[in-house]
């Protein structure tokens, strides 16, 4: 083999590695729609399944138009430097003179993102990040199904999606943040960073959104509202855990020329340490949640998800051992954590904020005290307290609650949140759609209620508004 052939198989390792990674990431995203339409009612699955489509396509355009750059451009700002953009002098460090390679290479008419046969990393790379931007507003998704509007719906998940989770990745998740070079903050598998931040951005939605007509009785106590087919969401949850390998695979650093795989924190690591860890921390989460919820069928497929969030800022680095304490414990202390957020009059349709939200600001805290003191890449402060502690409170209230509060005031202000009660009682398949996901239901339920609802004169009496709202 020639040396030329040498060093391109060099690249197309890396290449292949990211692009398969990347396409399996979108499991995940399968299992959102099966996810989140079986915990809809049938009278929004449909528009609920429509709404995660659109999540890839709102993110994903938003990604290209303008995330990618932010990912590349917010690492320094605002504490060690500025916004890196056309008007940067890349001659002013060394530091910027390397990122700037990176930014001008993230500008959306750059042609390192068109077929380019001289770059064959930059696009994947692309790839995976986009990935990861559509899945962080799809955690969002989950959270609302039921009452937002599409519109509304579609401006938070950019948001999310395309700039503050992006702008959490540029400061705790790339070789030039100051969150790395500042604090020695370490998140390998993005527990503050993708999951914090989402899980906090959706609790200050809700805060503005408000519960579900019929999820609360006169008296302020919540009421069950059943997933229409907890069998699907479910297997949508499997799927999702298929593509969590993938996404933890996807941030790992193989580049042309390495003798070994690493993390972005310069931190040596392997496969083999994903593939053992990740399936301890999913079956420690499983039996955590399951003792629980005492069984609760929904509860316990979330806690193997809720497992490796808790476990993930520091999965490269745990002994497996540690893996399943830490994962049993962030697994069994979830369900209790949703059903006190629910309490608290807050309607998260699918636990979001306790699962995302608050078993990633678990997982990143507890790096900084079961890794503190491992040594990171050159002029990386070892792994901390503090600095995991500071990191991971700016991400979950600095770019998760307060954005996501503040964007859904301003839509609440203008009337642009939420449907009304007429299209929430009706269903938003028929609102929005106007079509139904099950058209024979209709047909049944209108017959079981004239057999149901044979008044003593043999008149059918209708169900009432709060049957259908229950529906």
């Amino acid at each position: 083999m020639s040396p030329e052939a040498q060093e391109f198989l060099g690249t197309f390792a890396s290449e292949t590695f990211y692009y398969w990674a990347s396409v399996f990431m979108l499991l995940i995203h399968a299992g959102f729609l099966a996810y989140e339409g079986g915990a809809s009612r049938t009278k929004n699955v449909l528009a609920t399944m429509v709404k995660n489509l659109l999540t890839l396509a709102s993110v994903g355009l938003a990604f290209f138009f303008f995330g990618w750059w932010v990912y590349n451009a917010f690492p320094l700002f605002p504490v060690t430097g500025g916004i890196l953009g056309p008007w940067t002098n890349p001659e002013q460090s060394e530091t910027i003179q390397s990122a700037m390679e990176l930014v001008e290479a993230s500008y959306p008419w750059s042609p390192a993102l068109a077929p380019n046969t001289g770059d064959h990393l930059t696009g994947v790379f692309f790839f995976a990040f986009a990935l990861f931007a559509m899945t962080t507003a799809s955690i969002l998704s989950g959270a609302l199904i039921e009452r937002v509007k599409v519109g509304a719906y579609l401006v938070l998940s950019v948001v999310l999606g395309a700039f503050t989770w992006v702008v959490g990745a540029a400061w705790g998740w790339n070789p030039f943040g100051w969150f790395v070079t500042n604090l020695g903050y370490h998140d390998f598998g993005c527990s503050a960073i993708v999951h914090g931040i989402s899980g906090f951005f959706a609790l200050g939605v809700l805060i503005n959104l408000g519960p579900r007509v019929g999820k609360y009785d006169e008296a302020g106590n919540p009421r069950p509202i059943l997933p229409h087919n907890l069998p699907l969401t479910m297997v949508g949850l499997m799927l999702i855990f298929v593509g969590f390998y993938a996404f933890l695979a996807a941030c790992v650093i193989f580049l042309p020329g390495y003798t070994g795989e690493t993390t972005i924190y310069g931190t040596p690591m392997t496969l083999a340490s994903i593939g053992v860890n990740t399936t301890l921390a999913l079956a420690a989460g499983l039996v955590g949640a399951y003792i629980s919820s005492k069984s609760e069928p929904f509860f316990t497929i979330s806690g193997g998800l809720a497992g490796i969030i808790t476990v993930g800022a520091g999965l490269d680095l745990y002994h497996p051992a540690l893996v399943i304490v830490l994962a049993f414990a962030g697994a069994f202390l979830m369900p209790k954590v949703i059903v006190a957020i629910e309490k608290a009059g807050i309607d998260d349709a699918v636990g979001a904020v306790g699962v995302h939200g608050v078993c990633g600001l678990l997982g990143a805290v507890l790096t900084g005290i079961f890794a503190a003191g491992y040594p990171q890449g050159a002029d990386i402060p070892p792994i901390n307290f503090v600095g995991q502690l500071i990191g991971a409170l700016v991400s979950v209230v600095l770019l998760g609650f307060i954005p996501g509060y503040g964007m859904s005031w301003l839509l609440k202000r203008f009337n642009l949140l939420r449907v009304s009660r007429e299209e929430e009682v009706m269903g938003l398949d028929i609102a929005d759609l106007g079509i139904e996901g099950y058209p024979e239901y209709p047909t049944m339920t209108l017959i079981s209620s004239i057999t149901k609802g044979v008044g003593g004169n043999g008149t059918p009496q209708a169900p009432t508004s709060s049957e259908l709202a229950m529906d």
